[in-house]
């Protein structure tokens, strides 16, 4: 099976203080041993950078830190997932179809993604976030 992370969970599963840790990091040591297909959306690693490195913990999590963390943690076992122009101007129209604004337009990215790969579920704790956007072949999944 194939699952898109995205980045609310990779953040849960990778920062060991965070509070959800517990609940994301079963399903990252599930891609980790090849148990589970791990997809994420080419933009969710500039997310997880972003958050990563203005996460706020002691010590701060340094940009080389997180590249390092995101490398050898995502980028190994994951298959990335690039959308084209097409796919931004597709998610666009879907969240300006069902009147949402905002961040709605990163979420809807990354279900194009699940759908791009042939993820059978998205894992988020963002469930309100997805649910609008989302299609019946993929399955939303709160860890």
């Amino acid at each position: 099976m194939k699952a898109l992370f995205d980045t609310s969970v990779l953040v849960s599963a990778l920062v060991k203080s965070h509070p959800q840790h517990a609940r994301a990091y079963p399903w990252y040591l599930q891609a980790r041993r090849g148990e589970l297909g791990m997809v994420v959306a080419a933009h969710g690693l500039a997310e997880l950078y972003a958050t990563l490195t203005a996460y706020p913990s002691r010590p701060r999590i340094s940009p080389g830190v997180a590249m390092a963390i995101i490398e050898k943690s995502i980028s190994a076992i994951a298959t990335i997932v690039a959308l084209g122009g097409q796919d931004y101007m597709d998610a666009m129209r879907l969240v300006a179809r069902i009147g949402r604004g905002g961040g709605s337009v990163y979420d809807a990215l990354h279900v194009a993604a699940a759908e791009k790969a042939g993820a059978q579920c998205i894992l988020s704790f963002n469930r309100k976030h997805f649910e609008p956007i989302m299609d019946l072949a993929t399955q939303l999944v709160v860890p």
